[in-house]
């Protein structure tokens, strides 16, 4: 979990939750932090005292232990003189609300030292985080003392809450935000931050003025002591645009909506490896065919949704609803890396940087088509490979790096309440490096699945073509005596964009966000990601292939079948937004439409057909003179009969 622009932060939770595992981890990039322990010793005690222990020996060695048990004013009086410099955790206001009520510190006014804290949090100049027990969702204790207790704590809660900028409740060790609920308060006060490559960055809505263009909310400072988390090449959090249309189509404005990096928190250790035979969840296996068949049932004057409606048993099986709803938060995720060496035979030097900085300012056909969606877009930045033809993209370092990179990118859009993530890509040889992944994973043979170089100018270039051939042709021969699990070809072959995106493929699946692909990049991810967890390409959906022949490949060895054949060269992830508000109008149409009404055949066969007005019942004797009889075929032959008679 990511948070961003806080001061003081409260954490709560229930017992062995692990708030205070997560409260530590919220300061573990302070180079010291005054931790204060308010909970008083109980020498009678043996199991308190191996809680005590515990938490004792978790505590680095640089942190400073004050016991504030024998005064609880002094804890007020701590807070309110702690310097902007100083990272101080308070834990837990749990074991400070027992010795507020002490008989030994009575008679005294609890409300009024309640007060005390809470002022002393606001006005607070160091970062502060505080620990509490949540113990409001229980029932009434039943001894007067217990009902002391959580009527104190209670009121310590919402006094403390109140008065922190930022709330989080620890749920069996899942921290959910509380406050603020959508997005941190802007800090109009606090200077720019200088913004470098490896600066954690979160993402922050940036709020439109009253012309329509967006004012970017300005970045928190880091604390002196607590320097931004750095990760080799890769930013922890890039910022997040909300491309805008402009006003008219001439104009030449450009309207970017989240766009404003700040200083994150340090994320929380959860002891990920990202290694094969992973177990993730899947989607739902009932509810899929549930709503297929509620489809066939849908009041329709046709035949129904045809091919869309993989859409449907897609969205609802990920969604674990027959009735699943449209994906209204989109988020694009564009990768952003070069591949140097043969592979980029053909490109233009720069373009790709040029693509990822139109996307950046909320221009291009990826950041019109975002606007056109509603959708966020998201630039990433991935390190740039070797030519794989002399050596190794990526070293295994780089390679865990941005496979954890990209599972960071899927938790914190999941926590954005992002419903659908949309890869794309823009970068130098991405599609030659697609076609090695596949060479080495599904045995294709590269020229098959090279598509032709065309030029900016429109043009054929075969020398380019048969450059790039002649690169993944020696890049597999170098490698023919490697090994060919997924982490050896993402370091030999894949480089850093598809290791990121197989790194957002995993995360996603492990939050059970689905993912929209069209292009090269997507499908290498998905390929690699399936040999580290089968289950990740359960949550892949591929808008269209746009012809290129190593999509349609991958396609088949993962067994996705594209919604549309559209043959869109748009350019990776564009293909998909192009196709989205069609998926969305099937997922709308199959939500909103009744069933037919049981035994309903929707008027048909009221009327008797030309059979039967034509063709009289030959086994039924005929009517003996005028009789009830009313239809056509029993008055036929006796009319003819008469006739003949005249």
């Amino acid at each position: 979990m990511s948070l961003d622009g806080w001061n003081t932060l409260l954490v709560l939770g229930g017992i062995r939750s692990g708030k205070s595992e997560f409260a530590e981890s919220l300061v573990a990039d302070a180079s010291t932090v005054r931790y204060l322990a308010t909970a008083a010793d109980r020498g009678d005690d043996p199991e308190w005292a191996a809680r005590l222990a515990a938490h004792r020996a978790r505590r680095p060695a640089t942190w400073s232990t004050e016991e504030t048990a024998t005064d609880p004013r002094r804890l007020a009086d701590v807070i309110s003189t702690a310097r902007p410099e100083d990272t101080l955790l308070v834990d837990d206001l749990g074991g400070w609300v027992t010795v507020l009520l002490d008989p030994a510190h009575q008679p005294a006014d609890d409300t009024a030292t309640i007060d005390e804290l809470a002022a002393a949090v606001r006005s607070c100049a160091a970062r502060l985080v505080l620990v509490s027990p949540e113990v409001g969702l229980s029932l009434v204790p039943t001894t007067p003392l217990g009902r002391a207790f959580t009527d104190a704590l209670g009121a310590v809660n919402r006094a403390v809450a109140d008065a922190c900028d930022t709330v989080v409740l620890v749920v069996a060790g899942q921290p959910c935000r509380l406050k603020p609920a959508a997005v941190p308060p802007a800090l109009s006060d606090a200077p720019p931050a200088a913004s470098a490559p490896s600066a954690v960055a979160a993402t922050v809505p940036a709020q439109a003025g009253p012309t329509g263009e967006s004012s970017e909310t300005p970045d928190a400072p880091p604390p002196p002591d607590s320097p931004p988390v750095t990760r080799p090449q890769l930013p922890d959090s890039p910022p997040v645009t909300l491309p805008q249309l402009p006003a008219e189509p001439a104009a030449e404005t450009v309207g970017t909506g989240w766009t404003a990096p700040t200083t994150a928190l340090p994320l929380v250790a959860t002891g990920l490896v990202i290694q094969p035979g992973m177990e993730l969840p899947m989607p739902d296996e009932y509810a899929g065919p549930q709503a297929v068949d509620r489809l066939a049932s849908l009041d329709v004057p046709g035949a129904g949704l045809g091919a869309l409606e993989q859409v449907v048993l897609f969205a609802a099986a990920t969604q674990g609803t027959p009735t699943p709803a449209p994906w209204r938060s989109v988020r694009v995720l564009l990768m952003h890396g070069d591949h140097a060496g043969g592979v980029a035979a053909g490109t233009t030097a720069g373009e790709s940087a040029r693509r990822a900085e139109q996307a950046r300012a909320g221009q291009g056909v990826l950041a019109r088509l975002a606007a056109e969606s509603g959708a966020s877009l998201q630039v990433v930045d991935a390190p740039a490979a070797a030519p794989i033809e002399h050596g190794p993209a990526l070293d295994v370092d780089q390679v865990d790096s941005a496979l954890r990179h990209g599972w960071r990118l899927a938790e914190e859009a999941a926590d954005a309440g992002v419903q659908l993530l949309v890869l794309a890509a823009c970068g130098a040889g991405t599609e030659a490096t697609a076609a090695a992944v596949l060479a080495a994973t599904a045995g294709a043979e590269p020229p098959a699945v090279l598509a032709r170089v065309v030029t900016a100018g429109g043009e054929i270039d075969d020398a380019a073509w048969m450059a790039r051939c002649a690169a993944v042709r020696d890049a597999l021969h170098r490698t023919r005596r490697s090994a060919r699990n997924a982490m050896d070809v993402l370091a030999e072959l894949g480089g850093g964009d598809i290791a990121v995106a197989t790194g957002i493929l995993l995360g996603a699946t492990a939050r059970r966000l689905p993912v929209l692909l069209d292009g090269p990049v997507g499908v290498a991810a998905a390929l690699i990601s399936r040999d580290l967890a089968g289950q990740a390409r359960h949550w892949c959906l591929l808008a269209d292939d746009g012809g290129h022949p190593a999509v349609r490949l991958a396609a088949d060895v993962l067994g996705l079948d594209p919604l549309t054949r559209l043959r869109l060269d748009l350019g990776e992830g564009a293909n998909a937004l192009t196709v989205l508000p069609l998926l969305r109008s099937a997922l709308a149409l199959a939500a909103a439409l009744p069933s037919r009404a049981e035994g309903d055949d929707s008027g048909e066969g009221d009327e008797p057909g030309p059979i039967e007005e034509t063709e009289p019942d030959f086994h039924e004797p005929e009517p003996e003179g005028p009789g009830p009889t009313t239809t056509a075929p029993a008055a036929e032959p006796a009319e003819t009969s008469a006739a003949r008679a005249g």
